[in-house]
């Protein structure tokens, strides 16, 4: 049975572009897979803490000295059997001013841990995640894959990175873009995500 872990990022709730696309490759891949497993954590509804000293000294290893650190210990560990044990990982990652939520960075901050995700060898960091699959949807309210603003994309690359650095490099992105160029990009764009998505799923 394979599994299929559903991080959505987005703060708006119902009204996420994101969220509504995730939404509807979750239930495509159920309907082509109906036992298939799936885990889903809305980390903009009910964020991850940022990280703080003690969860900062939790997550570099040592055994925790007080409670906070044991909490987050604890929530590394939770997060990290949950995308060990996924097959396909789904995430719904808005743009926010040029980045990703820092609900998601915070994800990641947990999730990244040396000795455990990724390990450092003779030949630099490498991912002990490998093999898994990761579909990425992208909301943005301007155009940055392409054109005079491409420059300004902090969003693709970081994530891109972030994964990889877990081992995970079998990613595709999909892009919901322009969406506040107006009622008719807007609906132009979500329909050509949906589209693509249709392909991926």
């Amino acid at each position: 049975m394979s599994t299929l872990l559903v991080l959505n990022s987005s703060a708006l709730g119902t009204a996420s572009v994101s969220k509504q696309l995730i939404g509807d490759t979750v239930a495509r891949l159920r309907a082509q897979n109906p036992g298939l497993k799936v885990v889903e954590r809305d980390i903009g509804l009910n964020p991850i803490p940022h990280l703080t000293a003690d969860s900062a000294t939790a997550i570099r290893g040592g055994e925790p000295a007080n409670d906070a650190q044991a909490q987050a210990r604890t929530l590394s560990d939770t997060l990290i059997d949950e995308l060990k044990a996924a097959d396909i990982v789904v995430i719904g990652a808005p743009m926010y001013n040029f980045g990703i939520p820092s609900t998601l960075k915070a994800w990641f901050d947990y999730v990244l841990r040396a000795g455990v995700t990724f390990k450092y060898g003779d030949a630099g960091p490498e991912g002990l995640l490998k093999g898994k699959r990761a579909i990425v949807v992208e909301s943005r309210g301007g155009l940055y894959s392409s054109g005079p603003a491409q420059p300004m994309d902090s969003q693709e690359p970081h994530l891109r990175t972030m994964l990889g650095f877990a081992g995970i490099s079998d990613v595709t992105f999909v892009r919901a873009e322009k969406l506040g160029y107006g009622p008719e990009a807007r609906e132009q764009s979500i329909n050509a995500a949906q589209a693509e998505l249709k392909l991926v799923a």
